[in-house]
């Protein structure tokens, strides 16, 4: 299990700083500043952002779920606001930069289960499905 927060901490830090080479608003200062950017948004994402879904339901409903991507944006900025050394500079850029995490989330998503099972799967898997052999 800590292997796997490891693994997803240094995932999430390889995010941000491939965000900071794209979007030219986000800047982060030094490589411990960019972990504790990482770790502070894992930790936001892990506590603030379900409740902040729940109270945003219908409003994510109602816009499809592009609602989502303005809370995601939020919580970038709320992490530029609690880790000095990562800044950005609005929050048009802290938009930019939640659409790019999601875009690297589902490509990371697709090389995984391309990556594990040789095929990608789009629905939930269960009894007869081809990565689960014998069920």
């Amino acid at each position: 299990m800590l292997i796997g927060i490891l693994l997803i901490w240094l995932i999430t830090a390889l995010g941000l700083w491939l965000v900071t080479l794209i979007v030219p608003g986000v800047h982060v200062r030094t490589t411990g500043d960019l972990l504790l950017a990482a770790f502070v948004l894992g930790a936001i994402n892990a506590i603030i952002r379900p409740i902040l879904w729940f109270l945003t339901m219908p409003l994510t409903v109602l816009t499809f779920g592009l609602f989502a991507l303005l809370i995601n944006a939020f919580m970038v900025k709320l992490t530029a606001a609690l880790v000095p050394g990562f800044e950005v500079d609005s929050f048009g850029n802290a938009l930019l930069a939640a659409v790019i995490m999601a875009l690297l989330a589902i490509a990371g998503f697709i090389f995984l289960q391309w990556f594990l099972f040789d095929a990608i799967f789009w629905m939930q898997m269960g009894p007869g499905h081809p990565a689960l052999p014998g069920f």
